[in-house]
């Protein structure tokens, strides 16, 4: 048995790690972020990411270790995040998680970044109905994922072009917003009308579970220019946000709840950085609902990239003594597609 599993996150720009003893509890889950460091480039430099996790994961381990209570010798099992991600940021962690195993000779895993955020789900509501739906939605991914038993599950939708969370940090960086954008859109949004301005819905209503989100910043573009030449918009800059957000949000919710129902889904959830949104998790509540869909929204602090999910994951391979080689490096997210691409056409 593992009674304690160590888990290290290092896959962009958030330094995280957890504690979970065997049973999946949450002993300890400490971050480091990062969004100061890299605000003013307005958006993430891969390179100071790897420094800055060279720098804290070790300061960060002590600190999850003390919080829980025990000491390394205490540790059984580690897990680490080795793809997708940025490939500079993920050997930092990988490294680090391998000489920690070694030093004390116990067996470590490798952990899909995207596996974590489905875990979450289950670590935030061990009593989560399946079979179920489940959206991964971040910076950097859009996934619907059918998830029909514990340990299982395929992707059935991915986006063609930008993430969502990718189409919030742009469209805020057009309306002048600060580094991160999602959270700042959706302050913004709060105090505006999303009704005022009628951007498309892309790929709402494409019969299959695709996204797409370019076309989206394009027509936001668009907008704003044409407001310009013709000497400002009327409009409050936060009807704009609201507006441009509940594009993004619709589309998600709707395709999440239609896939929910043609797979014959019993709950539903939403995971990653996108779900920290408050809009996205206050109308997929109330959309679940009306599909007579369990919902379960994990709490924000298991939305954004953190450890206690990847510890999640990494307590399964542990138990079934899937361990990772000495040899197992990270991979990053071009190097992920072949894997992406057999999940959407067979279980593992």
């Amino acid at each position: 048995m593992y009674a304690m599993v160590l888990g290290i996150e290092t896959s962009c720009d958030e330094t995280a790690v957890a504690v979970l003893d065997e049973d999946g509890h949450i002993l300890s889950n400490v971050l480091d972020t990062q969004v100061d460091m890299h605000a003013p480039f307005g958006g993430v430099v891969p390179e100071l990411a790897s420094r800055r996790h060279l720098e804290r994961l070790e300061g960060l381990t002590r600190e999850a270790l003390d919080s829980a209570g025990i000491s390394l010798s205490d540790i059984t099992g580690i897990a680490v995040t080795n793809r997708p991600g940025l490939v500079g940021a993920l050997i930092v962690g990988v490294n680090f998680a391998k000489s920690l195993a070694y030093a004390r000779n116990i067996p470590y895993v490798t952990v899909n970044h995207l596996e974590g955020h489905l875990a979450s789900v289950w670590l935030a509501n061990p009593e989560m109905a399946i079979p179920a739906m489940v959206l991964v939605a971040s910076g950097g991914h859009t996934h619907l994922a059918w998830v029909p038993k514990h340990g299982e599950y395929k992707f059935i939708g991915w986006t063609l072009d930008d993430a969502a969370g990718e189409a919030f940090d742009k469209g805020a960086k057009m309306l002048g917003l600060p580094y991160p954008g999602g959270p700042a859109i959706d302050a913004l949004a709060e105090q505006g009308n999303r009704r005022a301005v009628a951007f498309p819905r892309p790929q709402l209503h494409s019969g299959d579970f695709t996204f797409s989100f370019s076309g989206l910043k394009t027509s936001l573009l668009y907008f704003l220019k044409k407001a310009k030449n013709v000497g400002g918009s009327q409009l409050p800059v936060s009807d704009i946000a609201a507006s441009y957000q509940e594009a993004i949000v619709e589309v998600l919710v709707e395709k999440l709840c239609r896939a929910a129902r043609q797979y014959d889904a019993k709950a539903v959830s939403v995971v990653g950085g996108v779900a920290a949104n408050s809009r996205l998790r206050a109308k997929l509540e109330e959309r679940a609902a009306a599909c007579c869909l369990e919902c379960t929204l994990p709490p924000r602090s298991l939305c954004t990239d953190n450890a206690a999910m990847i510890a999640a994951a990494g307590l399964k391979q542990l138990k079934r003594q899937e361990y990772a080689l000495w040899h197992e490096d990270a991979i990053s997210t071009l190097e992920c597609k072949n894997e992406f691409l057999a999940k959407s056409a067979t279980f593992s």
